[in-house]
């Protein structure tokens, strides 16, 4: 077997130990998640990421097999990674490209981990239309994540191979991420809402299969005279798999203008995606506090966008992954400092949503 192959192989038994933790966690020992749990998780998630670039930093060169000044040139080329070999030198070069190589990494993750943000606000609107307990979030969180899991690995892997056979595909990303990013500011104050009834997934379910109406504790399937049915529980956990979807279309062509190397990308989204569910149960009842988090998720896409449509440009500028992720960083900081400087006055809202608290009320 490569190393590379065991590189990739370890990883992913490494996810599905943390995932399996994860469940065991907060599956067995009780049925809603705790401000405190979900804090604790958070933290050890975040810190398993920041940890994962230091691997990278010093194996990140046996995710390739990289053992020659040939086989690392062919590598950097391939990946348009901004590292310049020192020549006759192969241990320094190595050093320089494991480097980048986590820096890469690490920008991304912090691109995904933001990204995700936006992606709660639906699900808390998803989970609040649908009136489902508390107690069955973790459930549905946690096989939306393996959903998504799978999903990610497929895009990631085709649209990196799309990207090498055609260049233009950058352009039309980027642009994506523009439109995206000056629309998400200018919808930015417009009030979502889920139509339980009319929405696509239910429709079809509907339509195509047995659907129960009322919830049936945690289960996803109920046997009613024979006949087994879906519970609405099911519905919200396909409707979160087409949420993750959407979120990725945007998500992942912007991890692409950090780096064109799949299995970075991979990593990043990978660690973004188990953060979700722990930072859902964290944030999910103090989003509104952030008013200026929607304003900085725009201008963090609109300067990927831009990025991508630029980025022969800014590589003649010499501009670095390094000064990417002081800006993302800075948008970022900048948004939520805002947020909490400025506060927005109480005013009645239609929704409140108390992530611990069985009754999500409407007014």
């Amino acid at each position: 077997m490569s190393n590379e192959s065991i590189f990739l192989l370890s990883f992913i038994l490494f996810i599905v130990f943390i995932l399996a933790l994860d469940l065991g966690l907060f599956g067995k020992k009780s049925e809603t998640v705790s401000m405190k749990q979900a804090g604790l998780m958070s933290f050890f998630v975040v810190a398993l990421s920041v940890c994962f670039y230091f691997v990278l930093i010093k194996f990140g060169h046996y995710l390739h097999g990289i053992d020659s000044i040939d086989k690392l040139q062919q590598v950097i080329q391939k990946h348009h990674h901004p590292v310049k070999i020192i020549p006759n030198d192969l241990e320094s070069s190595i050093q320089l490209y494991n480097q980048n190589l986590g820096l890469e990494y690490l920008t991304g993750y912090v691109v995904e981990y933001a990204l995700s943000v936006d992606n709660i606000f639906v699900i808390v609107l998803v989970f609040t239309a649908f009136g489902v307990a508390p107690k069955n979030y973790h459930r549905v969180l946690f096989w939306g994540i393996l959903g998504a899991i799978v999903m990610r690995f497929i895009f990631i892997f085709v649209g990196a191979a799309l990207i090498q056979k055609f260049d233009w595909i950058m352009y039309v990303f980027g642009a994506f991420l523009v439109f995206t990013g000056v629309k998400m500011f200018f919808d930015r104050n417009s009030e979502e809402k889920i139509d339980t009834q009319n929405h696509p997934v239910v429709k079809f379910a509907n339509r195509y299969f047995k659907v129960h109406n009322h919830f049936v504790g945690n289960k996803f399937f109920v046997t009613i005279d024979g006949v087994k049915k879906m519970t609405p529980l099911f519905l919200v956990l396909l409707i979160i798999e087409g949420t993750d979807l959407i979120f990725a279309v945007d998500s992942i062509p912007a991890i692409f203008s950090v780096t064109k190397d799949p299995y970075v990308v991979f990593f990043s989204n990978i660690f973004a995606i188990i953060g979700l569910r722990s930072m859902f149960f964290l944030l999910a009842g103090i989003l509104d506090k952030f008013r200026f988090l929607k304003v900085g998720l725009a201008a963090l896409l609109t300067f990927i966008g831009l990025k991508m449509l630029f980025h022969h440009y800014l590589d003649d500028w010499g501009f670095s992954t390094t000064d990417s992720l002081f800006i993302i960083v800075g948008i970022l900081g900048l948004s939520i400092g805002l947020s909490l400087a400025f506060p927005e006055k109480k005013k009645d809202r239609k929704l409140r949503f108390d992530p611990e608290n069985d009754d999500n009320i409407r007014h």
